[in-house]
């Protein structure tokens, strides 16, 4: 079983050149300081199609190994916190496969426990062995 993040906004106007720079800014800083280079990142494919409005649309994977899923989720939401902090007047929506993540306007895109040190390591004993995956 997989789970994924996903996030994009809608807006009526599309993404002006200075918007666009600071997307393309804010995507190659945050790869740069990705925790863990073997797993997948803040991936944008673009605005759908089908919906004109979407200006801006990602998702990120989650890893099979449970003990990095809090670094990885604590990424990508802060790094869709510059993405929507960059681009004014858009409606974000940001969730996990079946849970909408609240936005916050001090804290930005946060889950209950994403920092939290000793859950990131309880997590991280759910894998004894380096290749075990999911548990």
């Amino acid at each position: 079983m997989s789970v994924s993040v996903y996030y994009s906004a809608r807006r009526a106007e599309p993404l002006t050149g200075s918007e666009a720079a600071a997307v393309e800014r804010i995507v190659a800083a945050r790869a740069k300081s990705f925790p863990y280079d073997d797993e997948e990142s803040l991936y944008l494919y673009g605005g759908d199609d089908d919906q004109d409005d979407e200006i801006v649309a990602g998702s990120t994977k989650l890893p099979s190994d449970p003990g990095r899923w809090l670094p990885v989720i604590a990424h990508v939401l802060d790094s869709v916190t510059e993405l929507r902090r960059a681009v004014s007047g858009a409606g974000w929506h940001v969730h996990t496969d079946d849970v909408d993540v609240p936005w916050d306007e001090r804290e930005g895109y946060t889950l209950p426990g994403m920092r939290d040190a000793a859950l990131v390591a309880e997590l991280g004993g759910l894998c004894d062995n380096p290749g075990e995956q999911g548990g």
